[in-house]
């Protein structure tokens, strides 16, 4: 197992100790360059991919753009990689609908057929212009 933990700063980083107890390899990145890698897990896991190592499946569990950037970059190498969609999530019973996310051209709603899915196959354009809904709400309200 190798895991992977990034953050824009090492302070925002937390239970490493755990993460590097179930781990045969703990990777750290920073954006900032405060803790392990500055250069952010995608251009390392490429790095990692050309000179020849493998990998069987990738987890990727994060915010949306990560997981999107992860199945970007597992994409070309043919790795089986699984996005978990919580994010998208609000009262986890299928009923508002704002988890709606299509995979492999069916409509799936994350709190009831998920939250797991086959990164390969979301429609992350779709995705992606479904979180703006929110946008002009949560940006007054962050000025507020």
């Amino acid at each position: 197992v190798t895991t992977v933990i990034e953050g824009r700063a090492g302070f925002l980083l937390y239970w490493l100790d755990r993460l590097e107890a179930v781990s045969d390899e703990l990777i750290i990145a920073t954006r900032d360059g405060s803790i392990g890698e500055k250069e952010g897990y995608p251009k390392g896991l490429v790095r990692r991919l050309d000179e020849g190592e493998h990998l069987d499946r990738v987890i990727a569990i994060g915010c949306t753009f990560m997981m999107y950037e992860m199945a970007q970059t597992t994409r070309p190498y043919d790795i089986k990689t699984i996005v978990s969609l919580n994010p998208i999530m609000i009262d986890g019973t299928g009923m508002c609908g704002a988890c709606r996310v299509v995979v492999d051209g069916e409509t799936k709603f994350a709190c009831v057929d998920g939250p797991d899915f086959d990164a390969h196959k979301v429609d992350w354009d779709l995705l992606f212009s479904r979180r703006k809904a929110y946008l002009g709400p949560e940006t007054d309200s962050s000025e507020r």
